[in-house]
């Protein structure tokens, strides 16, 4: 079953567009699948960036303890 669409209006640069839709004829897809998938590919992209608070905490501790450390490799 195909879930019902949504109409939305946005702009893009151009050469984004003219490409988007050359990807389309290329792959004998409609533009609104490929959008789709473009759009679902950034989204998903974005979720597996987020690093959980409690690992970013221990990264920033470890960060602190180990300062002097790093300065000293960094030379």
């Amino acid at each position: 079953m195909i879930a019902p669409r949504k109409k939305f209006s946005s702009q893009a640069d151009p050469e984004l567009l003219a490409a988007m839709r050359q990807i389309a004829r290329t792959d004998g897809r409609q533009f609104q699948a490929v959008l789709e998938d473009a759009m679902s590919h950034y989204i998903e992209s974005r979720a597996n960036q987020r690093v959980r608070p409690e690992v970013m905490a221990h990264y920033r501790a470890s960060v602190e303890r180990h300062r002097h450390l790093y300065e000293l490799l960094a030379r």
